[in-house]
């Protein structure tokens, strides 16, 4: 028995420590390229208004809180440079909604081609309906 594990760690012991190697540096590989996108940048904008989206003939006037939220985006320098605030929406869409308690909605995010969004602080808002009169 102790021949046969010494025979496994030890015959051709040089290749099998050049495979371990070499799957360790293709491991790190895959690891570190997934992690980073190479010749990209990120860039927060803070305080941008959540704009509600909601039929024509609603006619409820609708509140969310928070009405603003703080959102990180991914993108080349160059498109990065040019993106203003005005680019990027926070939408809640309220479409088909009645009136209901404590309803908290999901926040979508628009933002040009070629621009990622990677986080959405909150990602979600409280929907506030008017008071009956």
């Amino acid at each position: 028995m102790i021949e046969f594990l010494r025979n496994l760690v030890f015959e051709d012991f040089w290749l099998k420590l050049f495979s371990l190697m070499l799957a360790v540096l293709t491991w790190l590989t895959v690891t570190f390229a997934s992690n980073k996108e190479i010749g990209t940048e990120t860039r927060v904008f803070s305080n941008l208004p959540v704009t509600i989206l909601a039929s024509a003939e609603d006619v409820h006037n609708f509140k969310v809180s928070p009405h603003e939220v703080e959102i990180m985006v991914r993108a080349d320098p160059k498109t990065l440079q040019n993106l203003q605030s005005k680019d990027v929406r926070a939408i809640v869409d309220l479409t088909g909604v009645a009136a209901a308690r404590d309803l908290h909605k999901r926040i979508e995010i628009s933002v040009p081609a070629g621009v990622t969004c990677l986080r959405v602080a909150p990602e979600g808002v409280q929907v506030i309906f008017p008071p009956d009169r």
